[in-house]
């Protein structure tokens, strides 16, 4: 894995502004660190609210050094974050209230870090990081909003000074029992807090404010002498020697627990670790995604995993508190002029010598300061702009979304709120899919038809014929939700149709309840003599089925009969119509090349015109597959097509082309290079042998000098030819855009 720390930019102004950056992130960091370690141990009782301080301690060290320096998100800060420490102090009080020891308490809490880590390095490992992101907006903010909810109710009795262990309902309920001195100290907290930044840039608030809140506690010692008692107070963070003396010997302590760890606790572990996973899984990545929108970069998020349960792990074993890539603590790093990831590992250690130094002060910490900060904390965690959900219909179902995580992590805990959350969610996007109109269009077979160029006789058959063909446009996603609103669609066109051609080109995703619906509908036409067709069969979905192999597997489209696949509507129009007219038309002398008299553009022309025409053509005949006009060259000819098919293509790139049309007997081929003497625009492909008569401009130019009545008879015959053909397009458009 690579740990290059310079990354994104070297030299010494990278170097300076990695060092303010890591300073800056510190200071915002750490308060908030110390702060929650005192809430996940504070319940534990006794000094432990002192041990909690030095977990936070090593958590902004360890998890500044370690995760950063294997992540791969340039300045991102790892540290103790909000959602942990609200889930974590949950599982303390939990525990504390069933009765375990202290020491079984914290061994858990170390086995559910170390568990949690494990699990962000299997995600990691497994290329799931990726998915996480994708979790829904609403779901997210419902989330974070419980999460700050859950941080005031938890911090609200230690700012009112109640004892410890007191719950929020009574500490509310009974004032007596509230320290006015906390309350003072917490108050002039949370106006610093939220006061100070519109005064003060260059210091965080919380720094200020912590050391205002331990200057009115100092002061308030003049007026009750017991708040400057060291020992056994429980307004302040006490001591931290009484958690086993030097920083060695609690790293060594906390490494003691692991051998009092018993398997049978695996069961009481296991559900938090995978809750505490993904909350620090969630929190690292939307932090990523906030600072790749801010510094135009990219981060990988399995990478990230990797290294944040790393941390995790590390941050157990030594005795800290887990945590994540940090909002605050990160976007004041970038905006002091960090450039890369050196800028957490500063953070790291920096965090270090600030205890190693201030390890006295932090004891004299009042624990109704700390609870201060953390409310001011919550209280922005909340989106109180989702309440604005609410008012507006369209968003209304999102707000309940909203809601319902929140009610959940307030009443069981926050994964199943989660999930919970992402289940609604589910079932609100299933909700909208199922709306969309999976029929895009029907159009009736009397209004669109092939490109073959057919004569007038072959058209009113159609025309006649046109009911028995229907062309489906389907749309969106055909899957369980839709797959009633499919049959729907389809069922009026059994016994109704002899041709069912459904196009599939905009079609999004099939499952096999829509296939069901489909092979259901097709057995039915197959039972009074119907045929479905598929066409435009999209080569890959969204989401990477291959849609016509799948066609084929499921058994939908088989060589049975029943069913039929054409690559494009074209292809599969041609198709029907050579079927009705195989029904419709008397056998004749169809192979029979045609005179000159019989083509039917020439019927309207004058005798005369016909016996001078027939001296300047010649008969010619190109076998199957021969190129009969090609694009780019300066034929000038005009063909008339006795006998066969040819097939006008117009080329694109990578030997891809258009089918502009078919033609057959008594059909006219190559008059737009006739007329302008251009280069040929188009390929003309003999499908089966053609005898044709072949008119050269030459020829027609000769004879035009000599009979310009028969040149004009000529060229009226051409434009009604190419006059007919517009109008069938203009149909065929037309048609297509209603």
């Amino acid at each position: 894995m690579n740990v290059d720390l310079g990354s994104a930019q070297t030299g010494r102004s990278g170097w300076i502004g990695d060092a303010w950056g890591g300073l800056a992130a510190m200071l915002v960091a750490l308060p908030s660190a110390i702060a929650f370690g005192v809430t996940i141990f504070s319940p534990l009782g006794g000094s432990y609210a002192a041990h909690g301080a030095l977990a936070g301690i090593l958590g902004a060290t360890v998890l500044g050094l370690i995760a950063t320096s294997f992540g791969g998100t340039n300045r991102l800060i790892t540290a103790p974050c909000a959602p942990a420490a609200a889930l974590m102090a949950a599982l303390a009080i939990d525990f504390a209230g069933r009765g375990s020891p202290p020491e079984e308490i914290m061994l858990r809490l170390m086995l559910i870090g170390l568990f949690a880590g494990a699990i962000q390095i299997g995600i990691g490992l497994s290329g799931i990081g990726r998915l996480i992101r994708y979790l829904p907006y609403p779901v997210v903010v419902g989330y974070l909003s419980a999460v700050g909810i859950t941080i005031i109710g938890s911090q609200l009795p230690r700012v009112l000074g109640v004892e410890r262990g007191v719950p929020l309902s009574q500490a509310l309920l009974h004032p007596l029992t509230w320290h006015w001195q906390s309350l003072i100290v917490a108050a002039l907290v949370i106006g610093a807090m939220l006061g100070l930044p519109k005064i003060i840039r260059a210091i965080p608030p919380a720094i200020i404010a912590l050391a205002a809140g331990g200057l009115a506690y100092a002061a308030l010692g003049f007026v009750d002498a017991r708040l400057w008692q060291l020992e056994n107070n429980p307004y302040i963070v006490g001591p931290l020697a009484q958690t086993g003396g030097s920083l060695l010997d609690t790293v060594t302590q906390n490494l003691r627990l692991l051998g009092a760890w018993d398997p049978a606790l695996l069961a009481a572990i296991g559900l938090p670790a995978v809750s505490l996973a993904a909350l620090l899984s969630i929190d690292t990545l939307k932090t990523c995604v906030v600072l790749d929108a801010m510094t135009c970069s990219e981060h990988d998020p399995n990478r990230e995993m990797l290294a944040q349960g790393m941390g995790n792990i590390g941050s157990a074993l030594l005795g800290g508190i887990p945590g994540a890539g940090t909002m605050g603590a990160s976007l004041v790093n970038v905006s002091s002029g960090a450039q890369t990831r050196l800028s957490g590992v500063i953070e790291g250690l920096l965090a270090l010598l600030a205890f190693l130094a201030l390890a006295e002060a932090v004891a004299w910490l009042p624990i109704s300061a700390l609870g201060a900060i953390l409310l001011v904390i919550g209280y922005r965690m909340i989106d109180w702009q989702s309440l604005e959900f609410f008012r507006v219909a369209s968003t209304r179902l999102d707000f309940m979304v909203v809601v319902t995580v929140i009610g959940v992590a307030l009443t069981v805990n926050l994964i199943a709120a989660s999930a919970a959350g992402i289940l609604l969610a589910i079932m609100l996007y299933l909700r909208e899919q199922a709306r969309v109109k999976v029929l895009h269009a029907k159009v009736e077979g009397e209004a669109i038809f092939s490109r073959v160029v057919r004569p007038e006789q072959e058209l009113a058959i159609l025309l006649k014929s046109g009911k028995q063909t229907v062309v489906v446009e389907l749309q969106g996603s055909l899957f369980f939700g839709t797959a009633n609103q499919l049959y729907k669609a389809l069922e009026p066109e059994v016994g109704a149709r002899s041709y069912v051609i459904l196009s599939l080109q905009r079609v999004q995703s099939l499952d096999l309840s829509a296939t069901h619906v489909l092979e259901q509908i097709k057995d039915r036409l197959d039972a009074v003599g119907g045929k479905m067709i598929f066409t435009e069969i999209p080569r890959n979905l969204p989401s990477g089925l291959k849609m016509k192999r799948y066609l084929r597997e499921v058994g939908l489209v088989r060589d049975t009969g029943k069913a039929l696949a054409f690559r494009q509507l074209d292809d599969a129009l041609e198709w029907v119509e050579g079927q009705i007219l195989a029904s419709e038309c008397p056998v004749d002398d169809q192979g029979r090349p045609l005179e000159l008299a019989d083509i039917e553009a020439v019927h309207a022309w004058a005798p005369g015109t016909l016996q001078d025409l027939a001296s300047i053509i010649e008969p010619r005949t190109y076998p199957a597959g021969k190129k009969v006009l090609k694009a780019g060259s300066r034929e000038d000819e005009l063909l008339f097509i006795r006998a066969g098919t040819v097939r006008v293509a117009l080329p694109l790139q990578k030997k891809d082309e258009w089918h502009i049309g078919t033609f057959g007997r008594g059909a006219l081929v190559g008059e737009m290079g006739f007329l302008d003497s251009r280069r040929r625009s188009a390929d003309v492909l003999a499908v089966t042998e053609v005898h044709c008569f072949v008119l050269s401009r030459q020829r027609f130019d000769a004879l035009a000098t000599e009979n310009s009545q028969a040149a004009a008879q000529i060229f009226a015959g051409i434009a009604v030819v190419l006059a007919q053909r517009i109008r069938l397009l203009n149909k065929e458009l037309r048609t297509l855009r209603s």
